[in-house]
């Protein structure tokens, strides 16, 4: 059996760069803009941006979700009677994980992906790729 080394795809920018590629010209001026603004002042500020705005929603996610987190078992301390009850036969408790809890997981997830995607296309706007 022989060993097969398996690669991600060449991007459009290192496919410019091999003598012999045929890249469309739009791809090529796409990536090369791209690759100019990052070297430039205001390209590098732009990146910094991103980079912050990114860490920034992740942070926030974060933080809700843990604060969230936190809130459960505090309620479930804090509220007498709370925790010995039962919805259905199942303690309050686990409906409250089981249902409570993975909801606000896809929720979070949902957000983050839909904010860090949105961050990401205003950066390729500035960018002036299209």
């Amino acid at each position: 059996m022989t060993r097969v080394r398996v690669t991600a795809p060449r991007s459009v920018t290192a496919r410019s760069m091999t003598p012999g590629s045929a890249v469309l010209p739009a791809a090529r001026s796409a990536a090369d803009s791209r690759d100019a603004a990052e070297e430039s002042d205001a390209g590098q500020v732009f990146v910094r941006s991103l980079i912050r705005s990114q860490l920034r929603l992740a942070v926030v996610v974060a933080a809700g979700f843990l604060l969230i987190l936190v809130a459960f078992p505090l309620m479930l301390g804090l509220v007498p009677g709370l925790a010995e009850s039962t919805i259905v036969g199942l303690p309050f408790d686990w409906v409250l994980l089981g249902a409570g809890i993975y909801p606000v997981i896809g929720l979070s997830a949902w957000l983050y992906i839909r904010t860090a995607a949105r961050n990401e296309a205003r950066y390729r706007d500035l960018v002036g790729d299209k």
